[in-house]
């Protein structure tokens, strides 16, 4: 029992700092130099140590997926040891998808630094060059959000199914899943992404992280075969 609460409240603590390193990058650091006009082109080079911190905060923000699924690991395996692997799994892939992400996100920042030299007559390049990189960004981010989401979805499942937290709460945690993955899967049919979809997610998130912190998971419910008749 003290295992289980012990490990809900680090997980708790980590899923609070993952919370605060997305907002530190989505809307401090990285965001604005995409987003504010003339946009990543221009304005990258011009910041380009808010750039390289954002990779550095991204990819610790990654990490922290994987230090979740291991503090996990000794409680939900207690419950469904395929459960515990598979959340595993999905969050190694997501950190090596966020490794990815932000390796292009270095390469948007060395097409400003590149553009930021050149003469005016190869403008309409780096316009072309442009596009194809923040593709590629853009890409490789909604990949890596589907499976963070596909990751968190299995870590709902166990908490509903178990009833290690109450179940409203891992109800709607996977309900806010669901919706996160249909939101960053509409780039792939050529639909925009919905991002008041995402906010739900944000707030189940932030609400299991102070749960956590303050009750860690309780008992739970032993899987059935473990329930004499």
């Amino acid at each position: 029992m003290g295992t289980a609460k012990g490990a809900g409240r680090t997980i708790g603590v980590l899923l609070l700092v993952q919370i605060a390193a997305a907002v530190l990058v989505n809307l401090v650091l990285i965001g604005p130099v995409i987003t504010v006009p003339p946009g990543f082109l221009v304005n990258a080079a011009a910041s380009s140590l808010q750039v390289s911190l954002a990779v550095l905060v991204g990819l610790a923000a990654g990490a922290l997926s994987v230090g979740i699924a291991i503090a996990a690991m000794p409680v939900f395996r207690q419950y469904s040891h395929a459960m515990a692997l598979w959340l595993l799994v999905l969050a190694a892939v997501s950190f090596a998808l966020t490794a990815v992400e932000n390796t292009t996100v270095l390469s948007m920042l060395s097409l400003s630094q590149t553009y930021a030299t050149a003469n005016a007559a190869a403008g309409e390049l780096f316009q072309t060059l442009r596009v194809v990189v923040a593709s590629a960004r853009n890409w490789a981010h909604y990949i890596n959000l589907i499976f963070s989401g596909a990751m968190f979805s299995v870590f709902y499942a166990v908490l509903y199914r178990f009833a290690l937290i109450p179940r409203a709460l891992a109800a709607f945690g996977l309900a806010a899943v669901m919706l996160q993955l249909t939101a960053v899967t509409m780039p792939l049919f050529g639909r925009p992404v919905v991002f008041l979809m995402l906010l739900p997610l944000g707030l189940s998130h932030l609400a299991l992280a102070l749960w956590l912190i303050v009750r860690g998971f309780g008992q739970g419910q032993p899987p059935a075969s473990t329930v004499r008749a």
